[in-house]
């Protein structure tokens, strides 16, 4: 017996271009003429100026805009969205509220497939950005040599910021390209070096980088094991060869939420962030001085949506959103565990790290009862003993993970 269809589509979310509805395929150009509601931004009516229908602007705050559309079901309802709805747009924000078979896409061009054919790039070679209504720094993670980048700005001012994140990482020497109304009568295109960038590009533009490394660069790959002095810290984090493993065990994916227990820096939850695309962390951490430091050190790498609970384990992980891998680098005790294992989300993974005897007898006695993997981490390296050198040895780390199943 089969199930009983559900509500045909009554909403349209439309791309539209610079050249407004002369850009419309015949049969996306008749549902905008006949829609009874048209929602979007100023900028969207003006390039569908030619339609009658009752005209909505976006509400304020854009939370709203589901229950607005919500209100007029039943009715023909259009959103203009720019370019792809799908891509970076409200289409994906309505797609998560609205069921889909209740939806129509009809997708234009994107900027970034515009922006690709100006420039001459292959869009599979490229990292497709956004930094429109979010941190821009949120792209530093993307800075690498010979990186191809293609940025969605938020604004006139964007280009700019983008260019002194590249200077000051040793990037000058990149090319920027701003390119702006692609499509239409009044197309612009602005070029020049991070460096000595100082051009003034209209607010809704998209930014095209060819990342220049210089000698001196830094290098901030996105595979776990930054450099430790690329952190700001005072002296207790987790270092960088301890803290690949950690990540290794960890498992970053996309848009999986980590709670990192005693963050300290922010070390191992910035390094997750930037390991998976929208990757989410929320770090613990009761003191007041070195969230500051995970606060800088999150934005300095580009994980500016780190975010940073005050409080002591077992009671501040009471209420937060359940993860998806979990790592205890400070407060260890068997209730901090109990509460973590409990909200541990199935297939999680959880990593103990520990360098005092108290904390490696609570894994010990842990790996009894559950299992998983338990270890020793040693690591030696290399320093100057008077005018020679030496190994000098770093606290070993008893380090036990195991998956949630």
């Amino acid at each position: 017996m089969s199930a009983a269809p559900g509500p045909a589509p009554w909403l349209h979310i439309v791309g539209i271009g610079e050249d407004g509805m002369e850009g419309l395929v015949p049969a996306t150009r008749a549902v905008v003429e006949a829609a009874e509601i048209i929602i979007g931004g100023d900028r969207h009516h003006q390039l569908s100026g030619a339609v009658e229908a009752e005209r909505v602007a976006w509400p304020s705050p854009f939370d709203a805009l589901i229950d607005v559309l919500r209100g007029y079901q039943g009715r023909r309802v259009v959103v203009l969205a720019t370019g792809d709805p799908l891509w970076f747009s409200v289409g994906a924000r309505i797609g998560r509220a609205i069921p889909a078979g209740e939806i129509t896409y009809h997708p234009q061009l994107s900027a970034f497939q515009l922006a690709s054919a100006r420039m001459g790039w292959s869009i599979a070679d490229v990292e497709t950005l956004t930094v429109h209504g979010r941190p821009v720094e949120q792209m530093i993670a993307f800075i690498q040599p010979d990186a191809r980048l293609l940025i969605l700005t938020t604004g006139a001012e964007t280009p700019a910021q983008i260019a002194a994140f590249l200077a000051a990482r040793g990037f000058g020497a990149s090319r920027m390209t701003v390119l702006a109304a692609m499509g239409g009568a009044g197309e612009q295109r602005f070029e020049g070096h991070a460096e000595s960038w100082d051009h003034i590009v209209p607010p809704f533009n998209t930014l095209a980088v060819e990342c220049v490394a210089a000698p001196d660069a830094a290098l901030m790959p996105r595979v776990p094991g930054l450099a430790d002095d690329l952190f700001q810290h005072d002296g207790t984090m987790t270092k960088q060869e301890v803290r690949a493993a950690t990540l290794a065990k960890l498992m970053p994916m996309r848009g999986a939420l980590l709670w990192d227990i005693g963050t300290g820096c922010g070390s191992v939850a910035v390094e997750w962030m930037r390991a998976a695309r929208y990757a989410r962390a929320i770090g613990i951490e009761p003191r007041s001085d070195r969230r500051a430091l995970a606060a800088a050190n999150a934005l300095a790498l580009g994980a500016p949506k780190l975010e940073l609970v005050d409080g002591r384990v077992p009671e501040a992980l009471a209420g937060l959103a359940p993860p998806d891998a979990i790592f205890i680098g400070g407060g260890l005790s068997m209730a901090t565990f109990d509460a973590a294992w409990v909200a541990l989300r199935p297939l999680g993974r959880l990593v103990c790290n520990a360098v005092t005897l108290e904390s490696e007898a609570l894994l010990l006695e842990l790996h009894k009862r559950h299992g998983g993997q338990l270890v020793k981490l040693m690591v030696t390296r290399a320093e100057p003993v008077g005018g020679l050198t030496g190994w000098r040895p770093l606290m070993p780390v008893t380090q036990w993970s195991l998956v949630k199943r």
